[in-house]
């Protein structure tokens, strides 16, 4: 069967097991904006000269939340579920399973992204063009996918008691050091230093170089040794996984 077909159902499947937990989806779509009302969005009205940078970087951080924290957690635990064992018995390629988790994370993330850009626009004097838009909303999908890898990682790599406190850890380090919650500029010097560096600035760096303020180049050269990399230990820990479990 056609690799893409696989893809294709193995993510209805993903889908279709999400949008059943309610109680799983709402706030995982939903706090993001939550969280830039009542943070960013004060300030954003208060300088509007500031209202681009602080909603393309929120909406950065919504795409990872979903991306790295919720899909990373949820692989680990998934693992030990009756479903997922079943699943891994199947003649289906790695690959075709990274790829419908990838095109399901991202997927996600960019609703979520897309609600706080929604959120920004209603209530803030942020000014994109439709062309802006787009660029963003291709480049959240894009960057979206290294995150992604992290994710399955720490999926991987991690057990599932262990998952949980690891990957919030790198969420929000990550995103403080990465400039997502105040401009890089007021970030202590050591932290400035590393900044640029890390795969959450690249990604808001991305974002940003849609209104003039950050480099692309700098930002995608960044992101895809971020996706190789992890990308490897993903498929490491996909592999170490299926010998201690299934061999």
């Amino acid at each position: 069967m056609n690799a893409l077909v696989l893809v294709r159902a193995h993510t209805k499947i993903q889908f279709l097991d999400l949008i059943r937990w309610p109680g799983y989806v709402v706030p995982t779509v939903v706090f993001p904006a939550m969280f830039y009302s009542i943070f960013d969005l004060p300030v954003a009205r208060m300088h509007p000269q500031d209202a681009d940078l602080l909603a393309l970087a929120f909406i950065a951080w919504a795409v990872i939340g979903v991306t790295l924290y919720q899909f990373g957690v949820g692989i680990a635990q998934e693992r030990g579920r009756p479903w997922e064992r079943y699943s891994r018995t199947l003649p289906v390629a790695m690959a075709v399973r990274f790829g419908a988790r990838i095109v399901t994370a991202v997927l996600f993330g960019l609703l979520t992204g897309a609600i706080v850009a929604l959120v920004a626009r209603a209530f803030t004097p942020i000014d994109l063009t439709l062309g802006q838009w787009l660029a963003v909303s291709v480049y959240s999908l894009c960057a979206g996918i290294p995150f992604v890898l992290i994710g399955i990682t720490v999926g991987y790599w991690t057990s599932a008691r262990a998952a949980v406190p690891i990957a919030t850890a790198a969420n929000l380090l990550l995103a403080y050091a990465g400039g997502l919650w105040m401009p890089p500029d007021d970030l202590p010097k050591f932290v400035q230093t590393i900044s640029p560096y890390l795969p959450t600035r690249q990604f808001a760096d991305l974002l940003w170089s849609t209104t003039g303020g950050a480099d692309a180049a700098h930002a995608i050269f960044g992101l895809a040794i971020y996706t190789v990399v992890f990308g490897i230990l993903a498929a490491i820990g996909y592999r170490r996984d299926e010998r201690t479990r299934y061999a």
